[in-house]
C-alpha cells in the first residue's frame, strides 16, 4: 500500500488516485530559513529514529514526496528540487511552487544525477522510496525521512512531520503559526457545521480510478487524514471497513458502496486532468444509479487540486470544501 500511495498519482491515476486557508500566510513564504532556529548546528531525529546532523539550518532543500514539498513551502522555504513538479501543480494548490525548483524525477525514485547537480544541503523524503534510494542519497547528502502517515493519530503525525522539517530549516516559529492557524480553522469549521445543523452527519469520502475498464474505489476510512480532519469539525465517517495502518485507505468497487446507509452523504475528489470515474464511467451503472445517496442527490465532488495527504494548508482547504458541501 505504501508503494501505491507513493507512486499512484505520478502514474496519472491509471492504477489509483493518491491553501493556505488564510492568505496572510503568503506573506511569510519569503521568510528565510532561520526564523526560529538560529544559524548554528542542527540535529534532527527523523521518523527512523535516526539523528541527522546539519552544520546549519538547511537552505537548499530538495523533497521527493508532495507532503514534504508542501511543508517546505508553507514554512517559507522554496525547495530547489521537487519530484514530479507537473503532478504537484495538478494536485496541490494550498502551497504553490514558484518557477525556481528543478524537477528531480519521480516521487518513488528521484534522479541521483539531478540531485548531485543541485548541491543541496538536505533531501527530505518519505518511507515510500524504492529500496536503496535513501542509502544512495546519504552517500553525499543528509537525508531526513518522514513517515507517510499513521492512522493512530493522522493529524498528530502531520504536525510531527511539519515540526521535523521546521527544525531542519530553522523555521520553527512559522511552524507554530501554522499550527495556530489550523486550530483556528478547525474551530471555524466546527462552528459552521453546528450552524448548519449538521453535527454528526455521516459522510463517505473517496476517490476512484479506472483500471482495465473497471472502476476501483478508494474509501478514506477512519484514521485517514482527510476523514480525521472532517471528524474534528463534527462529521461522522460512514465507511464501515478498516483502511491500511499507514494512510487509512481501503478498497471497494461499485457493489461495495451498497454497505453505506440511507442517511449518508457521498463526497469524493477527482481531477479534470485525469477524469471523473463517478460522473463518467458510473453515470449509467444500474447499481450506482440506485444507491440511496445518488437517488437523493447527496453526491458532491470536491474542488480539484486538494491534496489528500498534505499539510495544514491542504487540510484547511478540505474544511472549507466540506462546509461548502453542507450548504
Amino acid at each position: 500500500m505504501r508503494k501505491l500511495i507513493g507512486l499512484c498519482l505520478a502514474a496519472v491515476l491509471a492504477t489509483a488516485a493518491c491553501g493556505t486557508t488564510e492568505d496572510p500566510a503568503a506573506a511569510d513564504r519569503s521568510t528565510p530559513a532561520g526564523d526560529g532556529g538560529g544559524s548554528g548546528p542542527v540535529t534532527v531525529t527523523d521518523s527512523r529514529g535516526k539523528e541527522v546532523k546539519l552544520d546549519a539550518p538547511a537552505e537548499r532543500v530538495a523533497a521527493t514526496e508532495w507532503n514534504a514539498v508542501e511543508h517546505l513551502v508553507s514554512l517559507g522555504v522554496m525547495p530547489v528540487g521537487v519530484s514530479d513538479i507537473k503532478g504537484y501543480g495538478q494536485w496541490v494548490s494550498a502551497e504553490p511552487l514558484d518557477d525556481t525548483p528543478t524537477d528531480i524525477g519521480t516521487r518513488g525514485e528521484p534522479s541521483m544525477d539531478t540531485l548531485a547537480k543541485l548541491d543541496v544541503d538536505l533531501v527530505v523524503v518519505t518511507d515510500a522510496l524504492v529500496e536503496g534510494a535513501v542509502e544512495k542519497i546519504e552517500e553525499t547528502t543528509p537525508v531526513i525521512v518522514l513517515a507517510g502517515g499513521d492512522t493512530k493519530d493522522s493529524i498528530g503525525k502531520m504536525f510531527d512531520n511539519l515540526d521535523i522539517v521546521a527544525k531542519a530549516t530553522g523555521t520553527e516559529d512559522r511552524a507554530a503559526e501554522l499550527r495556530a492557524e489550523f486550530d483556528k480553522k478547525i474551530d471555524e469549521g466546527k462552528d459552521a457545521v453546528a450552524e448548519a445543523g449538521a453535527d454528526g452527519t455521516k459522510v463517505a469520502f473517496s476517490d476512484a480510478w479506472v483500471d482495465s475498464g473497471s472502476v476501483s474505489i478508494r474509501p478514506f476510512a477512519k484514521g485517514s487524514l482527510v476523514a480525521d480532519v472532517l471528524a474534528e469539525i463534527g462529521l461522522e465517517n460512514a465507511w464501515p471497513m478498516e483502511g491500511d495502518p499507514v494512510y487509512g485507505l481501503a478498497q471497494a468497487d461499485v457493489e461495495g458502496l451498497t454497505v453505506l446507509g440511507d442517511d449518508v452523504r457521498f463526497w469524493y475528489i477527482a481531477n479534470d486532468a485525469f477524469g471523473d470515474p463517478y460522473a463518467d464511467q458510473l453515470a449509467n451503472n444500474a447499481i450506482w444509479k440506485n444507491l440511496p445517496f445518488v437517488k437523493s442527490g447527496e453526491v458532491h465532488r470536491f474542488p480539484d487540486s486538494l491534496w489528500m495527504f498534505g499539510g495544514p494548508g491542504s487540510m484547511g482547504q478540505f474544511i472549507d470544501a466540506a462546509v461548502d458541501a453542507l450548504g
